[in-house]
């Protein structure tokens, strides 16, 4: 399924953006993962709908860790994990902020829930598409995990 449309499917079934970023990261890995996406719902809204950091910013470091981090005593980060991290935050910041005057929920969203709908699906997929840019230029196979 092209990727927009699942984003679109999983938006209707009222998943929230760091979910649906999470939830295609896994797809991508043939995995399921219910209890990572649950836990993701921390994250929306910016923190928990505090407005506060977007969520796709969050759950696009996720998404990063989700292949380069560490998930067990015997495992380590991936040596470039906070370099792919900080160049997502770079790039997230200088798009959005020129876009929207910073990159926190209620920022994007100019305090008024209605520009969800206008604003966040096309934020999804930018960022997701950056994300798995990273991704490759890392050497990381979006198919497999760690």
């Amino acid at each position: 399924m092209d990727e927009l449309l699942r984003m679109l499917e999983l938006a209707g079934q009222g998943f929230h953006c760091s979910q649906i970023l999470l939830s295609l990261g896994l797809e991508a890995q043939g995995k399921q993962n219910p209890d990572l996406i649950r836990s993701m719902a921390g994250l929306a809204g910016g923190v928990g709908f505090s407005g506060d950091v977007c969520g796709v910013l969050t759950g696009g470091a996720c998404l990063l860790a989700l292949y380069a981090g560490r998930g067990t005593p015997e495992e380590e980060d991936h040596p470039r994990l906070n370099l792919m991290i900080g160049e997502l935050v770079e790039w997230f910041s200088d798009h959005y902020s020129e876009c929207y005057g910073g990159i926190h929920c209620r920022d994007i969203l100019d305090n008024d829930p209605a520009n969800q709908t206008a604003r966040c699906p096309g934020i999804v997929v930018e960022t997701y598409e950056k994300v798995k840019s990273l991704l490759v230029e890392n050497g990381f196979d979006l198919a497999e995990g760690r």
